[in-house]
């Protein structure tokens, strides 16, 4: 087995942000364990066509490694795995990736002080493991009574089947949320017929995107300052909606009724309109930017369904009221599995695993660590999503903690930190109790909840408030246990460091 001191699993934003920080602090003992063949997590298993980000260019970037050459205010997906193929080459870190490892069972060995991760290639042992494995990995697909038996084509919009061509075929896409509004503009005008079964309507407002012009980005190049200045500005900008989102909500009207003029301007049949306005709070699901998904619902070609769904038979759908509909294909855009960390299931602590330990909702102290686990960090864990600005902020504010943990850690030769189930319970208590009376939690149904009913994605309050939460490492809140040695040869096995 190989040994290493950090083993860090995903090769996306956090787990590339993660290697770039060890690096920047002289840490070069460390691995980052992906299972896909490159790197760039969601933005490289995401390649359905229009596939762009709905956070503004100017803050999606690392904070240290600002990029002046985006086309557009919004980033395609190519752009976003391109800049993160670049920050890989520029710091380094590609020698320490270890592609097509995925990790299939990991575990805590008391006796050791270690981590041993056993990948779909080799076995290894760290003393310190971080999940950067985001949100957004495993993709959700829905069970529905009869799917097995279809016999034409079912793929997943984050696993888009490139070799299958669309064109003349009769299509069904499952789920209105942000992918589905993406791609299907991009595939209404070659399928012969698209069927778009739609359970709740997203709130949809204008995307304000635009091309950047050439003097522009030679302006950013020369001039990074500015770059900095509009960064700025549009963080503080988003920052400002989170008094509607969670103090008072008549503070959103102003966004709805924008959105809802958008949804007027866009689309004149009364009927389709109707069904295509939400009734719950804006906000409360995630927003859709898009000048081009409403008028692609209202072509010819296509239909919006909303009678749920009953049945899938070998050639078409059944709906409740019982229309079945002809399909040659099914594209599941259903989301992903993001308030239950799926790689949980494969992270075994003292007693049991993460999943185990959560039992369906997930926490953790500052979104970060977990008691009972010792010796790991979660990257973008619960409640750690911004919900009105970019989350690489809330990720490298974390990425920054880990590294102070571990400095920590080498500097009074610690060789174990378990967080405290106490400041645990307290943290998550406050974060829930935060989260009561917020949009999030105003009746609909969506991703950010767990099977509880509980908000365990996103973090209840301003962005710059996390950051300052987790600005610090703080000891106090860890039970801390000494390596077996002191630099004088003295056995320290067994004692708490106080």
């Amino acid at each position: 087995m190989t040994h290493v001191h950090v083993a860090i699993i995903g090769a996306g934003f956090s787990g590339l942000c993660m290697a770039i920080r060890l690096r920047d602090h002289g840490m070069e003992d460390f691995i980052v364990l992906e299972r896909a063949g490159d790197i760039g997590g969601a933005w490289h298993d995401n390649t359905y066509p229009g596939c762009a980000c709905d956070v503004p260019s100017a803050l999606y970037s690392f904070s240290f490694a600002p990029r002046p050459h985006w086309t557009s205010t919004f980033p395609t997906q190519r752009e976003v795995a391109d800049y993160l193929h670049r920050c890989a080459d520029t710091y380094g870190v590609r020698p320490h990736l270890r592609l097509r490892h995925e990790v299939l069972f990991a575990k805590w060995r008391e006796e050791e002080a270690y981590w041993e991760i056993t990948t779909a290639r080799e076995t290894y042992t760290a003393n310190v493991l971080i999940a950067a494995t985001g949100p957004l990995s495993e993709p959700a697909s829905p069970s529905i009574p009869g799917l097995e038996r279809f016999a034409g084509d079912v793929f997943h919009s984050a696993a888009w089947d490139h070799t299958l061509n669309l064109a003349d075929r009769r299509v069904a896409v499952i789920g209105t949320g942000a992918s589905a509004t993406q791609f299907i503009p991009e595939i209404q005008p070659i399928v012969s017929r698209l069927y778009v079964f739609q359970r709740t309507p997203p709130w949809v407002m204008p995307r304000l995107d635009r091309r950047r012009a050439d003097w522009e980005r030679r302006l950013y190049r020369r001039f990074p300052v500015l770059q900095r200045v509009v960064r700025t500005t549009i963080f503080w900008a988003r920052e400002s909606l989170v008094a509607g989102l969670t103090v008072n909500r008549r503070l959103l009207k102003p966004a709805e009724w924008l959105a809802r003029l958008h949804l007027h301007s866009q689309v004149r049949d009364p009927g389709l309109r109707a069904a295509l306005t939400p009734d719950y709070t804006i906000g409360c699901k995630r927003l859709i930017l898009s000048n081009r998904y409403l008028p692609a619902i209202t072509q010819a070609n296509t239909e919006l369904v909303t009678d749920a769904i009953w049945a899938v038979t070998p050639d078409g759908i059944v709906t409740e009221d019982g229309a079945h509909r002809l399909i040659n294909v099914i594209i599941h855009a259903t989301g992903f599995e993001a308030a239950h960390m799926p790689i949980a299931h494969r992270l075994h602590g003292r007693t049991s695993s993460l999943a185990e330990r959560w039992n369906g909702s997930a926490e953790a102290y500052l979104g970060t660590a977990v008691a009972g686990f010792p010796n790991l960090f979660l990257l973008l864990g619960p409640n750690t999503v911004s919900g009105q600005n970019s989350s690489l902020l809330t990720m490298e504010a974390q990425v920054n903690y880990v590294v102070d943990a571990l400095r920590f850690m080498s500097r009074f030769r610690v060789a174990t930190l378990d967080v405290r189930r106490d400041t645990q319970s307290s943290f998550v208590a406050d974060v829930q109790a935060r989260m009561k009376g917020t949009v999030w939690l105003s009746g609909c149904h969506s991703w950010y909840l767990d099977e509880r009913g509980r908000n365990t994605t996103l973090w209840p309050g301003l962005t710059g408030t996390f950051r300052r939460r987790v600005r610090r490492f703080d000891p106090g809140d860890y039970l801390l246990r000494l390596a077996p040695h002191d630099a004088d040869g003295a056995d320290l096995t067994g004692k708490d460091l106080i």
